[in-house]
């Protein structure tokens, strides 16, 4: 398995495999990542500036991924690690470490402050390798993304 950035000819089997994991997780299609528009079109929606989607990759198979992208109507200075999702075969392998690091890394670059998530109250493995990075948790969600079914909230601050 690699990890490498996403190509335009991953847009149909990575939105395939986003859906598969948000449905498998329980996740409601209203208010979350399910019904973002950008999952059938994932290349063009991180070729604006300061973003990057990277994915796992075994064989021809698109496992997960997770980008990073400026908060939708935030602070300039905070990012939004963004869909994080893995199938159960790239699951407790390390990648999701990798993934977050590769991320982190970028948004560093990319001169972001802080770095926010929202995830759901059940998805507890993300919430602990989360914490392991520096994220804690917030009372409140921050920016424009839509997702109102996603009550739980996180930041790290980036130096």
């Amino acid at each position: 398995m690699i990890i490498r950035a996403i190509q335009i000819r991953d847009d149909k089997k990575l939105a395939i495999t986003l859906r598969k994991v948000l449905i498998e997780m329980g996740v409601p299609k209203k208010g979350t990542a399910y019904e973002d528009v950008e999952l059938d079109s994932m290349y063009k929606s991180y070729q604006i500036p300061r973003s990057i989607y990277f994915v796992v990759v075994s064989e021809e198979a698109i496992l997960g991924g997770a980008g990073i992208a400026p908060l939708k109507n935030g602070d300039p200075s905070v990012c939004e690690l963004q869909k994080m999702y893995f199938l159960p075969e790239a699951r407790h392998k390390g990648l999701g470490q990798q993934m977050i690091e590769k991320c982190l890394e970028f948004a560093k670059e990319q001169n972001f402050k802080h770095c926010y998530i929202e995830t759901m109250p059940n998805m507890l493995d993300a919430q602990n390798l989360y914490k392991k990075n520096g994220f804690y948790y917030i009372n409140h969600s921050m920016g424009a993304t839509g997702h109102t079914s996603c009550p739980i909230w996180m930041i790290k601050e980036l130096s």
